[in-house]
């Protein structure tokens, strides 16, 4: 049965690809700055209030279409961005189905709550408003995209990424050095040949900050933004990869310290930005890319003791089934070369590394932190099995998550057709 379900999608896929119509794209954003600024967050516990900013926080909407398909990549600057969050924007938003607009966290250690978590006094400090706002503008700035797509072609590649940018702190070099690009330009009318929007996919945690210090900030990723935009135009969007455990910014300096200032956060941002356009910049145009999208609903099951009294004391009304089952979406997405699989959480490196390597594609992307933000998600044969993973087991729903998303994932892959060339 399953391969007649993958022969069918490869007629579809090839029967598309010979009378493809024109890819539209377009692109549009919104700043969700605070104000007056209020407390961040950098996972469970108390918010800190804050008193300055470093730069602004973004929703960030990119809006492709084909054949009357239509996707929605969204970027937003926060900590994660649960699902209950993004349905109520994806009910706000005409023309789009709800399970074809991937909604993903950057991950910044530096934005306001998103979870409404409990912290240790069971008190939820989550500013409601300010949430309730952001929703309406994740669905302006999809709206605004819809309304602004115009014929596109493509550049795509995915290559390492040179120089201080990130590291594994707890084994340095376990990490993915490999950033996958993603630019659209015009080829029609005022903005011929004008880049519409540049997708950067890499993974690292935003957290140069982080969320002590009473600065709210987009981190690293505002100024990759401003670096993009100001060398080639358009609409820059970052989307994390799997970078948990503990994939983070390669802040260290010789004496042994971190330099956890907005210097710093310049610094990698601006290189981060360099070397994704350096990748992407000698790629083939891709003048007729065609548009692939699937999804499926999953459950997974909750067995840490943590993330079930924070599911039972949450005001967000997460989906969960019972026997602790939360339900989320993954979606895999092609789109000319590319084959994009996203994660609802904060998948290991080497997890990361696995399902690129079974993808159907040359060029492979994983969107963390998209359509849900679940915590970490490490291999049973990680779970608790070395001190170092205490805190990441603590705060992953528990030890069966990874072996059930990848078993799904993967089906995922081998239900779609590919996007090798």
């Amino acid at each position: 049965m399953k391969k007649l379900i993958y022969l069918f999608a490869c007629i579809l896929f090839c029967s598309s690809t010979l009378y493809a119509q024109e890819l539209k794209v377009g692109a549009a954003l919104r700043v969700i700055t605070p104000d007056p600024l209020i407390p961040v967050s950098g996972g469970v516990g108390t918010p800190i209030p804050a008193t300055e900013k470093k730069g602004d926080l973004f929703v960030r909407a990119m809006l492709m279409e084909q054949n009357g398909v239509r996707v929605a990549i969204v970027g937003i600057d926060n900590l994660g961005w649960p699902a209950v969050l993004g349905d109520q924007s994806k009910a706000l938003i005409k023309g789009i189905p709800p399970e074809n607009i991937l909604i993903g966290a950057t991950h910044t250690h530096s934005a306001p709550d998103a979870y409404g978590f409990p912290n240790e006094k069971g008190e939820v400090l989550a500013d409601f408003d300010y949430l309730e706002w952001c929703v309406k503008q994740v669905a302006d700035a999809v709206n605004e995209a819809m309304e602004n797509m115009e014929p596109a072609a493509l550049k795509i590649a995915v290559g390492e990424a040179e120089g201080k940018i990130a590291y594994n702190y707890y084994a340095p070099d376990l990490y993915d050095p490999r950033c996958g690009v993603i630019q659209a330009f015009g080829t029609t009318g005022e903005n011929k040949d004008k880049a519409i929007a540049t997708l950067v996919n890499y993974a690292i945690h935003p957290e140069v900050i982080g969320n002590k210090k009473g600065i709210l900030s987009p981190d690293l990723c505002g100024p990759l933004y401003n670096r993009i935009e100001a060398k080639v135009g358009g609409m820059a969007i970052f989307m994390n990869g799997a970078q948990g455990g503990m994939v983070t910014a390669d802040n260290r300096r010789p004496e042994g310290e971190e330099a956890g200032d907005w210097e710093e956060c310049i610094r990698i941002g601006e290189l981060l930005a360099d070397q994704a356009l350096s990748i992407v910049d000698k790629a083939p145009l891709q003048t007729a890319p065609t548009l692939f999208t699937t999804s499926k609903e999953i459950q997974l099951p909750v067995t840490s003791p943590l993330m079930k009294m924070l599911i039972d004391h949450s005001e967000m009304g997460l989906k969960i089934s019972e026997g602790y089952r939360l339900k989320t979406r993954i979606n895999l997405l092609n789109i000319g070369s590319a084959q994009i699989l996203t994660i609802p959480g904060e998948a290991l490196p080497n997890i990361g590394y696995y399902l690129k390597r079974k993808m159907n594609t040359d060029h492979p992307f994983l969107f963390g932190l998209t359509n849900d933000a679940f915590g970490y998600i490490l291999t049973k044969e990680d779970f608790n099995s070395f001190k170092r993973y205490e805190y990441i087991s603590k705060t992953s729903l528990g030890e069966e998550t990874a072996e059930v998303y990848i078993e799904e994932a993967l089906q995922l892959i081998e239900e779609s057709p590919g996007t090798k060339l």
